[in-house]
């Protein structure tokens, strides 16, 4: 059975509920999904007894691209993750009325092409409300299930 960690930031918890809804679509899969908020996640976990590793932050700020509050941090210590020649998926929420419509998932595809992880599929990003794009969502995380 692959393993899959799901790790997010979310303040309005609309990243959250994003994580949810992905990791219940891998669950259906056939994936052991663990699914965990940022703050409480370590950096040496990432990719670590995982098949595959999500990672998920909204984006704020319109003058520059801030990721959620409790993920800027861990961001900034990412350089000490072991993801080279891992597989990693990326997304998303934001509002496309900013400049930096998602650019936290922008900023996480860069970190990924430095470390060498593998990007599984085009990272999914979620304008507003994730109720609204609950088929899109589905779309994306069977695609991510079939690359574990």
């Amino acid at each position: 059975m692959s393993k899959a960690l799901i790790v997010y930031g979310s303040t309005t918890g609309n990243t959250e509920t994003v994580a949810k809804q992905v990791g219940e679509v891998l669950a259906r899969q056939g994936m052991e999904v663990t699914i965990q908020d940022v703050a409480r996640t370590k950096v040496g976990e990432l990719g670590n007894g995982f098949d595959l590793t999500l990672l998920g932050s909204s984006t704020w700020g319109d003058a520059e691209i801030e990721f959620q509050e409790d993920f800027a941090s861990f961001y900034e210590e990412m350089g000490g993750a072991e993801l080279k020649g891992k597989k990693v998926a990326l997304f998303g929420c934001g509002d496309s009325s900013y400049t930096y419509f998602c650019g936290a998932v922008n900023l996480l595809e860069e970190k990924m092409g430095e470390l060498g992880a593998v990007v599984v599929n085009d990272p999914l990003r979620i304008d507003g409300d994730p109720q609204d794009a609950k088929d899109e969502i589905v779309d994306w995380a069977m695609e991510v299930a079939s690359h574990a």
